[in-house]
């Protein structure tokens, strides 16, 4: 008889050994899933601070065209260079520059910000643009063009001047005030917006024979 009963209790032990063994092993992986350090996540890359890599002080650059006539110079009392936007940054600037008719632009500010090439300024703090235009031949001599504003922004190479912010164009004897403009020098278009008011000089005399 006990003989019987220890086979019956085997038989049970044998029949349910292969389920309590699955859910140890599902125990024992959870617990190890649970416990296991985690994978390290790739960290994000962290944006460059804005520090300066080198800088300038009481500096003139001067740059030539192709047959070494003087292009422009630029002047200033600070220059720093950002490498997380890859501008310029210059106190105190003064530049000059001269194209292939002759006409010559000016610019002053208390600060600029210059993309990678200069090809982009923004002029910032008592901005000053003025262009000088050499009178032809025979012709009357034509005023200096003067923009002035707090944020005026210049492209060099295409001669060209905009600002989103109230300015002032004095030629002559003329002064016209605007709250935005945008002023092509090589097409020779003035587009000036907003409050509009202007005095302008009634023009004497003509061209000179």
């Amino acid at each position: 008889m006990t003989r019987l009963v220890w086979h019956r209790a085997w038989e049970q032990v044998t029949l349910y050994l292969p389920l309590t063994l699955m859910g140890l092993l599902a125990l024992a992986t959870w617990w190890l899933v649970r416990n296991a350090p985690q994978a390290l996540q790739p960290e994000a890359p962290a944006r460059p601070a804005h520090e300066a890599d080198y800088f300038m002080r009481d500096f003139s650059v001067k740059s030539f065209d192709a047959d070494g006539r003087l292009q422009s110079v630029v002047r200033g009392r600070l220059a720093q260079h950002y490498p997380d936007t890859d501008t310029l940054e210059i106190d105190q600037v003064d530049i000059h520059s001269t194209n292939a008719q002759g006409r010559v632009m000016t610019a002053t500010a208390q600060r600029a910000i210059s993309n990678a090439d200069g090809s982009e300024v923004t002029l910032l703090g008592d901005a000053v643009v003025e262009r000088v235009t050499p009178a032809a031949a025979g012709q009357r001599a034509i005023p200096a063009l003067r923009l002035q504003g707090q944020r005026l922004q210049a492209w060099a190479q295409t001669e060209r001047v905009r600002s989103d912010d109230p300015v002032t164009l004095i030629q002559g004897g003329d002064t016209v005030t605007a709250d935005t403009l945008d002023y092509d020098n090589k097409a020779g278009l003035l587009r000036m917006d907003g409050h509009v008011r202007g005095l302008v000089q009634p023009r004497q005399g003509g061209p000179r024979r």
